[in-house]
């Protein structure tokens, strides 16, 4: 195992936060805002990927430094349903100097908080 992150968001931030377009715009993917702005209950889906995100920064070792950007780490989910990042950008470069490295990601949320675990091994 290369690194561990996780993270937890309180839903309720994000009630405010999403209305702020300069926000999100430098947090999220434009398929990211599309897709979150859509659902009843965006605020979780905000929330949650805003946490996945962190949890990346943390597993990675570099949190929201050294190159690792926000926007440049993207919340995708397989056909299944299953989540997973895909990465761009510096971002991606920082990672692939890792080498043969797989990101492991999980989400979970409810009303008020939303939690994200990576693992890279």
């Amino acid at each position: 195992m290369y690194g561990i992150g996780i993270d937890i968001c309180e839903v309720k931030r994000f009630d405010r936060l999403k209305q702020d377009e300069h926000f999100l715009q430098r947090i999220f993917s434009e398929n990211e805002i599309l897709y979150c702005s859509k659902l009843k209950r965006s605020s979780e889906a905000f929330a949650v990927r805003f946490a996945a995100k962190e949890a990346f920064s943390k597993a990675i070792g570099t949190g929201i430094a050294k190159g690792v950007s926000l926007s440049e780490i993207e919340i995708k989910k397989e056909e299944s349903g299953k989540p997973y990042i895909s990465l761009t950008g510096n971002t991606l470069d920082i990672f692939n100097k890792l080498g043969d490295k797989k990101i492991h990601l999980s989400l979970s949320h409810e009303k008020t908080s939303a939690v994200a675990v990576v693992v890279i091994i």
